[in-house]
């Protein structure tokens, strides 16, 4: 029974930092710019983390962005 309320607490928690950061933001996905500003990493660092294997990007052309929940997922999971 525990584990169950830790995975809705866990559930719940993604669900208010995705609602926070696309109400922040304007948007429903993040570029490079917008994880700058949330992670407080330099712009190479979060460049290279874009193209690890792990990250969850995805390619619109030659541009690469993220969506929040799979970003927001993806922090939780670190």
């Amino acid at each position: 029974m525990k584990k169950y309320q830790s995975n809705v607490n866990m559930e719940q928690l993604i669900g208010l930092e995705v609602k926070r950061l696309s109400e922040l933001f304007g948007k429903s996905f993040l570029d490079c710019d917008d994880i700058v500003k949330i992670t407080g990493l330099g712009r190479d660092n979060v460049r290279a983390m874009m193209d690890g294997y792990h990250f969850p990007v995805t390619k619109i052309g030659k541009r690469k962005v993220v969506s929040i929940l799979a970003f927001v997922t993806w922090q939780m999971a670190q």
